[in-house]
C-alpha cells in the first residue's frame, strides 16, 4: 500500500524569487508612486525580453488573453480565422470577441499542433488569418504554415502561450508569422504574476498595439481609436524582471525532471509521449502523456493519482468545439484527432521545486494502474 502524499502535488507551482529580491524591486515604486502607465520597470522588462527572446519588436500587456485579442484587432482582420480546438479557451474566445469566426482545423498525432496538411481545405474567400497554437512547448510547423499563408495572402498570429524562450534553429519562436502572443500567467514557465506580450514583425504595429491597450489615447487631449485598458503595471513588471534572472536555471531543472519522466514511462505499452522536436530549444513547459490502449484509461489514472494527493490535469479537455458556450455552432467530430487526444491526455506535475522522488512516485502509480497494483 503506497502512502498518500502528505501535501498536495499540483500540476504546476508558480516560481517565486527570493522575497528580499522582489521587495528590493518595490522600493523605487514606493519612492516614485508611479504604479502603472508604462513606467520604468515596464520599459526595462520590454527591452530585456526582446533581448532574451531574440525579438526586434515587442509590446507588453496586462495578460496573455488581452495580448492575443488586441493583436487580432491591430491587424484589422475580417471574416474567418483558422485555428485549432486543442487549446485553452482564451484562443477561441479572443477570436470571437474580436468579431471573427473561428474555423477549426484538426491537430496532428505527433505533437498535437495544427495539422498543416488540413489547413488549405478550410481556406475560403472569407479567410483572413491562421491562428496556430504551440502546444505544451511543441512548436507548430512554422515553415509550412508560412508557405500556406503567403500562397493565400493570409496573416499568421501564433498563440505562443506555452513557448516562452523557445527557439527553432536558433531563431526566437516569436519571430515567426506576423505576430505571436506570449502569456506570463503565474502558472507559466516565465511569469509576471499576470501578464503577456505580443511579438510582431512590422514595427508599424507598435503604435497600433500601444493605442489599443491604452484606451486609444494618443495625447493629453486626443483619443483616436476605441481601445481598452490592457496595460501591464509596475508590480507585474518587477516580478517579471526578477524571474527573468532565474530563467535558465528553472528551465534546466524542468529538463532534468522531464527526462526522468521519459526514462520511467517510455516504452510502456499504451503510453505515448511526445517526441523531442529536432532543432527546437525546448522550455519543458508541460509533461503530456497520452493513454491509448494502456489497460487503464486516462480518467482511471487521473483518479488514482488524485487518491494519493497528486493532481494531474486533463489539459486540454474538453476540446473547445465541445464547449457548451459554442454548442450548435461547432462539432468536435469534424476534428476527430483533437477529440480523441483530449479524451486520452493527462499532463503530469512539472515545476522546478518538484522532487525526483515525487516524479518516481507518480511514475510508480501510473505503471501500477495497468498492473492493478495499489
Amino acid at each position: 500500500m503506497r502512502k498518500k502524499h502528505e501535501t498536495p502535488v499540483m500540476v504546476t507551482r508558480s516560481f517565486l524569487p527570493p522575497l528580499e529580491e522582489y521587495v528590493e524591486m518595490l522600493k523605487p515604486i514606493w519612492d516614485s508612486a508611479l504604479l502603472t502607465n508604462m513606467g520604468v520597470y515596464h520599459e526595462e522588462l520590454k527591452e530585456k525580453l526582446k533581448e532574451y527572446l531574440k525579438l526586434p519588436n515587442l509590446e507588453l500587456f496586462v495578460n496573455g488573453h488581452m495580448a492575443l485579442e488586441l493583436a487580432l484587432q491591430a491587424l484589422d482582420l475580417r471574416g474567418e480565422v483558422i485555428t485549432t480546438p486543442f487549446s485553452f479557451a482564451s484562443t477561441t474566445h479572443a477570436i470571437v470577441r474580436s468579431g471573427l469566426t473561428p474555423v477549426f482545423c484538426d491537430i496532428n498525432e505527433g505533437d498535437y499542433t495544427i495539422d498543416v496538411d488540413k489547413i488549405e481545405a478550410l481556406i475560403t474567400e472569407r479567410t483572413s488569418a491562421i491562428v496556430p497554437v504551440h502546444v505544451y512547448g511543441n512548436l507548430c510547423d512554422v515553415e509550412r504554415i508560412q508557405q500556406i499563408a503567403e500562397k493565400h495572402h493570409l496573416r499568421v498570429i501564433y498563440d505562443a502561450a506555452h513557448a516562452f524562450g523557445e527557439q527553432f534553429h536558433g531563431v526566437g519562436v516569436g519571430s515567426f508569422g506576423d505576430a505571436s502572443m506570449f502569456s506570463f500567467h503565474a502558472t507559466k514557465v516565465f511569469h509576471s504574476i499576470e501578464g503577456g506580450a505580443v511579438a510582431f514583425r512590422d514595427p508599424k504595429l507598435a503604435v497600433r498595439l500601444y493605442q489599443l491597450k491604452n484606451f486609444g489615447i494618443t495625447g493629453y487631449e486626443s483619443v483616436e481609436c476605441v481601445g481598452t485598458n490592457g496595460k501591464m503595471n509596475e508590480f507585474q513588471a518587477a516580478m517579471g524582471l526578477c524571474n527573468l534572472r532565474h530563467m535558465e536555471n528553472l528551465i534546466e531543472k524542468r529538463r532534468v525532471l522531464a527526462q526522468r519522466y521519459r526514462e520511467r514511462l517510455s516504452g510502456a505499452r499504451g503510453i505515448r509521449l511526445c517526441s523531442e522536436q529536432p532543432g527546437v530549444r525546448s522550455n519543458y513547459a508541460y509533461m503530456p502523456v497520452v493513454f491509448d490502449g494502456y489497460g487503464a484509461t486516462r480518467d482511471e489514472v487521473f483518479d488514482k493519482l488524485r487518491e494519493h494527493n497528486i493532481f494531474a490535469r486533463k489539459y486540454f479537455y474538453p476540446c473547445i468545439n465541445d464547449y457548451s458556450c459554442y454548442r450548435g455552432q461547432f462539432h468536435s467530430e469534424e476534428t476527430p484527432v483533437a477529440h480523441r487526444i483530449a479524451s486520452q491526455v493527462l499532463t503530469l506535475p512539472l515545476f522546478d521545486m518538484l522532487s525526483m522522488d515525487t516524479v518516481d512516485k507518480i511514475c510508480d502509480l501510473i505503471l501500477g494502474c495497468r498492473r492493478g497494483e495499489e
